[in-house]
């Protein structure tokens, strides 16, 4: 038994240079979007943000220690 050829057809998704608006729901009202989601996960911003702003305080602050360290 022979294998008869299938045609199948392609999509192709092209982008036009000349479009202008390629995500245009994207930008739009984005400070409101930030706010609402920082609001309603305020608890995971918190505890994502305070290691991070924590370990860049000490190692500013350590750094500083090491400037001055030659003067005691």
């Amino acid at each position: 038994m022979g294998k008869t050829p299938v045609r199948m057809k392609a999509v192709v998704y092209a982008l036009s240079p000349f479009q202008q608006k390629v995500m245009p729901g994207l930008w739009k009202d984005i400070t409101t979007k930030i706010h609402h989601k920082v609001t309603e996960n305020w608890i995971s911003a918190t505890l994502l943000l305070a290691p991070v702003v924590g370990t860049y305080q000490y190692a500013m602050w350590y750094k500083e220690q090491e400037k001055l360290s030659h003067r005691y």
